[in-house]
């Protein structure tokens, strides 16, 4: 491939997850204090409280599915009996499904973050851009699903995209294999690795701070002070 095909499949995609990981590293030492995402709960509560609940609803199965898709090769899913009939049907029809939830909850999200006066006033720049590339990675993934697929019912992105993927991860990319994926297909990848070299810098980084000890943790009594 020409130079702009190794920067794009090679050089852009390792940047993004070293900037992710010594990013993640740099903020957790140096930011402890702002880990967190800052609530506007108090300025606006009912559409974040359907966004949110569409946006969570609907990003761990696609993330699942990504997963799945991407780091398990089409021949283990055959071998185990999952034909390419089977699995389109999943991919387009169930991830459709929980893909739809999360484009809704994340425009909900961003129309609210950006046509509310005080929330716009409470958020920062990385703020709005991480909701604008997120509605539009989510956005670009369900055209990649929905039409794309329908347009171009021959290509299977587990013969090309899967394999150019995990060849990242082994130190072995091709970026031959990403020559002739579609545009769409090609914007998602693109803008999804970006969104990995934004994460550590931004409110993302909440994904991470699990309350796990909740669980575990006494409840809090509060008592009426009877003297007042």
């Amino acid at each position: 491939m020409n130079m702009s095909g190794q920067f794009l499949w090679v050089i852009f995609p390792y940047v993004c997850l070293v900037i992710f990981i010594g990013g993640h590293i740099f903020r957790y030492r140096k930011d402890q204090f702002n880990w967190t995402a800052k609530s506007s709960e108090f300025v606006e509560k009912k559409q974040l409280k359907y966004g949110s609940i569409l946006f969570h609803l609907g990003i761990m199965p696609v993330i699942l599915g990504h997963i799945g898709g991407l780091a398990v090769p089409k021949s283990w899913l055959e071998a185990i009996g999952v034909s390419d009939h089977l699995y389109h049907i999943g991919a387009v029809y169930i991830g459709g499904i929980f893909g739809a939830a999360t484009l809704l909850g994340m425009l909900i999200l961003t129309s609210r973050r950006f046509t509310i006066k005080n929330v716009r006033r409470l958020s920062s720049a990385s703020d709005l851009i991480v909701n604008s590339l997120l509605l539009f990675i989510v956005f670009m993934g369900m055209y990649s699903t929905i039409v794309t697929n329908a347009v171009q019912p021959e290509f299977d992105y587990r013969d090309t995209i899967s394999v150019w993927f995990r060849g990242l991860f082994m130190f072995r990319p091709d970026p031959s294999l990403m020559a002739n994926v579609p545009f769409s297909f090609k914007l998602h990848i693109l803008s999804g690795f970006a969104i990995f070299a934004f994460w550590p810098f931004t409110r993302l980084v909440h994904v991470w701070s699990v309350p796990l000890n909740y669980v575990g943790r006494s409840y809090i009594l509060y008592r009426r002070n009877r003297s007042n």
